[in-house]
């Protein structure tokens, strides 16, 4: 299924997408996409609704980021080699983990701030991992029961307040709206290889990203598990997987968004993005 939240900002019901692309109202079965809702029980009850007999919605609502009430975003850093590469930094031993706040999230197509005082607002691609039963010390075999879906993530990322600030990575990446969620939340059973997705991006029409999720580290399995071991994993939790090469940081020169620019983005069977940034 690819589920959905619809409407206005901290309004948003619970819809999901037909098969002839149509947006139904989801919200005579669940309360909203997250939680509760994304258990295995929950979502194989949904899977018997017949979704044409649910009311229709605007095709031009609103898209709000597809999971509500997101406990944790968890993101890996430098999870691509080539990408660590044109950062200049060493390649992983093992995973490297930070988090989002969850004001920064924000739906696919909401504008993207940058702060005050900015200088290198960059942005990234990545595959989002949504949680969907509880996971602490799972083993790799194990851990993709665990997933509810995937989605496309926007880390968006202020490299200034990240690498020139001192202390953790936190503060480049935690401003609001720096977490682009959707536009759908797909299902796992409908996803065959979260390992060969290709994901772009592309700023004001210029493609700057172009990778496959084949050239991952660490791959989804290794990444529930490993994050696993160190806090609980919750339904409704995201994993934001890191991104391939291409990122502005890694231009040379650098390159940098800027008020007024448009990123559109995408994953294979994933969707697409697409933000305006303005000035916070």
């Amino acid at each position: 299924m690819k589920l959905l939240r619809v409407g206005p900002q901290g309004h948003e019901k619970p819809a999901a997408l037909d098969a002839n692309g149509t947006l139904r109202d989801l919200s005579a079965h669940v309360a909203d996409i997250g939680g509760a809702a994304l258990t295995p029980a929950s979502l194989d009850a949904l899977r018997t609704v017949d979704l044409t007999t649910l009311p229709e919605l605007a095709a031009d609502s609103r898209i709000g980021a597809c999971v509500g009430a997101v406990g944790k975003i968890i993101c890996v850093g430098l999870n691509y080699s080539d990408h660590a590469i044109e950062s200049g930094m060493a390649i992983p031993s093992e995973p490297v983990l930070f988090l989002k706040p969850t004001s920064a999230l924000c739906g696919p197509y909401d504008d993207v701030e940058i702060p005050r005082g900015a200088e290198k607002t960059d942005w990234e691609v990545e595959l989002g991992i949504v949680i969907g039963k509880t996971a602490k010390y799972v083993s790799e075999a194990d851990a993709l029961d665990h997933v509810a879906g995937y989605c496309v993530v926007n880390d968006v990322s202020e490299r200034a307040f990240q690498l020139e600030r001192g202390g953790q990575w936190d503060k480049g990446k935690a401003h609001d709206t720096f977490a682009p969620l959707g536009p759908w939340l797909v299902t796992a059973d409908e996803v065959a290889d979260p390992q060969d997705l290709s994901l772009w991006l592309e700023v004001d029409g210029h493609r700057y990203q172009d990778g496959s999720t084949r050239t991952m580290i660490f791959g989804v399995a290794h990444l529930v598990s490993y994050i696993s071991q160190f806090m609980s994993l919750q339904p409704g939790d995201v994993i934001s997987t890191g991104t391939p090469p291409g990122v502005g940081f890694g231009q040379r020169p650098q390159v940098y968004l800027r008020a007024g620019q448009v990123m559109t983005l995408g994953i294979s069977g994933l969707g697409e993005q697409r933000q305006r940034t303005v000035a916070a």
